[in-house]
C-alpha cells in the first residue's frame, strides 16, 4: 500500500504542469535539457561508429590488408617464381585470397592539366579476390582492363580535376626515366580512361588502375611483379597471420599490412570515441543533476501536502520514495524523448549535412583529412542502452538529496503557517 501510494502521488508530482509558474518552467526545462544531452551523445557515438565501419568495410576493403612483397633492392619476380610462396600462402588459414600487383608512381596529364598519381597494376579477374572497387564503379568496368588494350580505371575526384571521362583519352607518364644513346627520356602512353570509381575517400583524388601487362611493359619489367596482396580474415589478426607466413613462406620476402599505413587513422577514430563520450557524458550528468534543482523546488512548494501527509501517519522512507519516484519519471521522460530524437538524428545526420553542404557550398570534410569526405553514422544498440542506462542512474542519484530534504520537512512548523 505504501509502494502504491508513493508510486501514485510521485508520477503525478512528475507532471511538468504546475500551479507555480516557475517550478514547471524549471521541470520542463530539467527534462528538456536531459533530452537534449542523451540525443547528443547518441548522435556523436553513432557518428563515431559510423567513421569506424566506413574505414573497415570501405576503406580497408580497397587497400592491401596485408602484402607480401620483393625485398627492397631485389629483382622483381615473375609469377611462376611466386607459384610455391603463393600456395603456401593461400592455404595458410586465415588467408581469404591473395592478387598480384605492382605499384608505381605516375603522373597523368589531360586538357593542360596534371596530377601525379598512385598507380596500381592488377589483373581485374584476380584483384576481385582481394578488393571491393567494383561496389564503387560510377562507369565503365574493370574488365574493360584487358592486356594490351592501355586503358585505366581512376578516380571521381581525379577525373574531375583532369576533365576527363569514360572514353576520354589521357596521358600516362611513368617516373622510370631510361638512359638511351640519346640521353634520358621519360616514358609516357596513351591511356583510353575505362572506368571511373568513387569511394568517398582520399583513393578518389590519387589512385588510378592498369591492367599488370601494361604497367610491366610501360615501366620496363618484364614479366616481374612487386608482390601479392592478401586479404585476411581478421584484420585485427594481421599481426599473427603476418608472423605465421614469415616462418612458412619458402623465399625471402617482405611484410607490409594496413595498420603501417591507416593504423594511426583507426586508432584516432577509436580514442577519440572514448574522449568524446566521455566529454558528452559529463553533459548529460550536467543536465542529470539539474533535477536536484526542479526537486528542490518542488519539495519547497508541497511542503504543506508533505505535512499533512506526515500527520496523516506517512512514514519518512514514503516521503522520500515519493520524490524518488518523482525523479525518475522525468528522467525517465528525458532520457526517452532523448533517445527518440538522438536516433532520428543519428538516421539522418548524413541528409542533413549534405544539404547543409550543397546549400552554403562548404565542404565540411574533406578526404584530404579524413577518412571519408561524407558523415557516416551507424546506431548501435550497446550505445543506446549505455547512455539510457547511464542518463537515468544520474537522475536517480541526484534524487537523493532531495528526497531526503522532503523527508525532514516539519509538519508542525509548516502547518503553523498554513
Amino acid at each position: 500500500m505504501r509502494k502504491q501510494l508513493a508510486l501514485y502521488i510521485g508520477s503525478r508530482y512528475a507532471s511538468l504542469r504546475s500551479r507555480n509558474q516557475l517550478v514547471g518552467f524549471i521541470s520542463l526545462l530539467t527534462v528538456s535539457g536531459l533530452a537534449l544531452g542523451v540525443a547528443i551523445l547518441i548522435t556523436v557515438l553513432s557518428v563515431m561508429n559510423g567513421f569506424d565501419r566506413e574505414m573497415r568495410e570501405r576503406v580497408l576493403g580497397l587497400v592491401p590488408q596485408l602484402t607480401v612483397l620483393t625485398p627492397r633492392l631485389n629483382y622483381l619476380r615473375s609469377e611462376a617464381e611466386w607459384k610455391n610462396a603463393r600456395a603456401v600462402i593461400e592455404q595458410t588459414p586465415g588467408v581469404l585470397g591473395t592478387a598480384p600487383f605492382i605499384q608505381l608512381q605516375g603522373m597523368l596529364l589531360a586538357h593542360g592539366h596534371s596530377k601525379g598519381i598512385l598507380l596500381n597494376g592488377i589483373d581485374p579477374a584476380q584483384e576481385r579476390k582481394v578488393s571491393i572497387i567494383d561496389r564503387f564503379l560510377q562507369g565503365g568496368t574493370l574488365d574493360a582492363l584487358a592486356p594490351g588494350s592501355f586503358r585505366i580505371a581512376i578516380g571521381a575526384n581525379l577525373a574531375r580535376q583532369l576533365g576527363v571521362k569514360v572514353g576520354d583519352s589521357v596521358t600516362l607518364v611513368s617516373t622510370y626515366v631510361p638512359l638511351t644513346p640519346m640521353g634520358e627520356f621519360t616514358r609516357q602512353k596513351s591511356f583510353t580512361v575505362a572506368a571511373i570509381f568513387e569511394v568517398g575517400s582520399q583513393l578518389d583524388s590519387n589512385l588510378a588502375l592498369i591492367h599488370l601487362n601494361d604497367a610491366q611493359k610501360l615501366y620496363r619489367l618484364e614479366q616481374g611483379v612487386q608482390g601479392y596482396r592478401i586479404k585476411v580474415q581478421d584484420l585485427f589478426g594481421v599481426d599473427a597471420l603476418e608472423q605465421k607466413l614469415q616462418a612458412t613462406v619458402p623465399m625471402e620476402v617482405a611484410f607490409d599490412d594496413w595498420t603501417r599505413s591507416y593504423g594511426n587513422i583507426y586508432e584516432n577514430i577509436r580514442m577519440s570515441k572514448a574522449l568524446v563520450g566521455l566529454m558528452l557524458s559529463l553533459l548529460v550528468a550536467v543536465a542529470a543533476f539539474n533535477v536536484v534543482v526542479s526537486l528542490v523546488m518542488v519539495v519547497r512548494e508541497k511542503q504543506g501536502d508533505i505535512a499533512i501527509l506526515r500527520t496523516m501517519g506517512t512514514s519518512l522512507q514514503s516521503i522520500r520514495n515519493i520524490f524518488l519516484v518523482q525523479g525518475f519519471f522525468i528522467g525517465l521522460i528525458g532520457t526517452a524523448l532523448g533517445i527518440a530524437l538522438g536516433i532520428a538524428v543519428s538516421l539522418a545526420i548524413g541528409d542533413i549535412v549534405a544539404a547543409l553542404q550543397k546549400l552554403t557550398g562548404v565542404q565540411f570534410l574533406s578526404a584530404d583529412i579524413y577518412p571519408v569526405n561524407y558523415l557516416p553514422s551507424q546506431v548501435q544498440s550497446q550505445d543506446v542502452l549505455l547512455v539510457g542506462a547511464l542518463a537515468l542512474v544520474l537522475s536517480l542519484l541526484a534524487t537523493i538529496y532531495p528526497a531526503a530534504r522532503a523527508a525532514r520537512t516539519r509538519p508542525a512548523e509548516i502547518l503553523r503557517y498554513e
